[in-house]
């Protein structure tokens, strides 16, 4: 067996370590007397002979260093004891009654804290061992992903650029239509083309979030830090989002205290995470409900959040919003549109700022989507 100190080899019988020479019955002498004089109840560690080795009476019968006879007078006895109140442990009812001297008990307690030691060794060295080849089967497949998930970024961004191109030719001959530089249209037709360009602007914004996540996977969020003035820039993503907030039949709502200054970070994507969030609100906010921007100071930090009136998501799915590519409602026949990059890309931004997304709903209530910034002075 190996020394608990130097983990040298031990003589079968050795009470001292012949390496290091540590006094191997210390072990159980120390812990006895602890036990014996109280410990205190949240002590996390087993610290009695007993508790380290329970069943000590066990092992003397198979060292042959009791009979079982001898051991059943000795376990009656410590009954006996324990009804009165006394607290006695089997080794020192064995020792008072002489059926083993304290020496044999030493070196028995002893011998077994050494196995226990080197059991717990053995135990470790199997389960690093484990980890180790489940670590080297895991690893292709890590290696894989990694290489899959890059296919993909790819995938999107040269997909998204070539339709930069022929989106913009139609959005070109659509504004020539409105302004009636190809000829008159009535007013049928110029509703017509009034769709027509709306839905190429939501389009372009789509391929603008494929990139900016494309760009984002591949190559990490690149950010300019600097003081930024919150109210303006709150201000101003209200004032971009009440066209479609009065559209839906949303209120919007803006709430910010004399505190709130300024915030460091990027100030164009700071903007457009609030968009995001505000545009995200009124779409999933029924037509009378509000959506709210708001912000607050946390001691040394800024709290921004946009909370809405909309249907909320239940508890068990609040991370897959987060997830690029997924809607909640996967259904061929989905209400709400959307390539379920918003939220994802929010993230990596969020993220890329030192901070997280806190996210708290309740269906059919509303959501509040909140993070936090450092406070900076703002810029001369």
């Amino acid at each position: 067996m190996p020394c608990p100190q130097c983990a040298s080899p031990l003589p079968r019988d050795a009470r001292t370590c012949p390496n290091c020479g540590v006094d191997l019955a210390l072990i159980a002498l120390l812990a006895e007397r602890a036990y014996l004089e109280g410990l205190p109840e949240a002590s996390p560690f087993p610290t009695t002979p007993e508790a380290v080795v329970p069943r000590i009476g066990e092992y003397l019968l198979e060292q042959g260093l009791l009979t079982a006879e001898k051991l059943e007078t000795a376990l009656a006895r410590q009954k006996q004891m324990s009804d009165r109140g006394q607290r006695r442990l089997l080794g020192q009812t064995l020792v008072e009654m002489k059926l083993v001297d304290r020496e044999t008990l030493d070196r028995a307690v002893t011998r077994q804290i050494i196995e226990l030691h080197a059991a717990l060794q053995e135990a470790n060295r199997t389960l690093e061992r484990r980890v180790a080849e489940r670590t080297a089967e895991l690893r292709p497949a890590l290696e894989r992903l990694t290489e899959l998930n890059q296919i993909k970024a790819n995938l999107i961004s040269n997909v998204s650029h070539e339709l930069r191109t022929p989106l913009a030719h139609i959005l070109g001959y659509v504004e020539l239509l409105e302004e009636g530089q190809l000829g008159a249209l009535n007013e049928e037709q110029l509703k017509a083309v009034s769709v027509i360009h709306r839905g190429s602007d939501r389009l372009g914004r789509l391929i603008e979030d494929l990139i900016e996540f494309s760009t984002a996977s591949r190559s990490g969020v690149v950010l300019k830090l600097q003081p930024v003035e919150l109210p303006a820039l709150m201000r101003n993503v209200i004032e971009r989002s009440s066209a479609k907030a009065e559209k839906a039949g949303v209120r919007l709502g803006l709430s910010i205290p004399p505190d709130l200054r300024a915030a460091q970070a990027d100030s164009e994507k700071l903007g457009w995470i609030l968009f995001q969030l505000l545009d995200n609100g009124i779409k999933f906010t029924p037509g009378g409900g509000q959506v709210v921007l708001g912000g607050e100071r946390e001691g040394s930090l800024v709290r921004l959040k946009v909370a809405d009136t909309g249907i909320g998501i239940p508890p068990e799915r609040l991370e897959e919003i987060f997830e690029p590519l997924h809607q909640l409602d996967g259904s061929p026949t989905r209400r709400y549109g959307g390539t379920g990059l918003g939220l994802a890309l929010v993230k990596l931004i969020v993220a890329a700022h030192g901070s997280q997304v806190h996210v708290e709903s309740e269906p059919g209530r509303g959501t509040t989507l909140s993070f936090l910034l450092p406070a900076a002075e703002p810029a001369a």
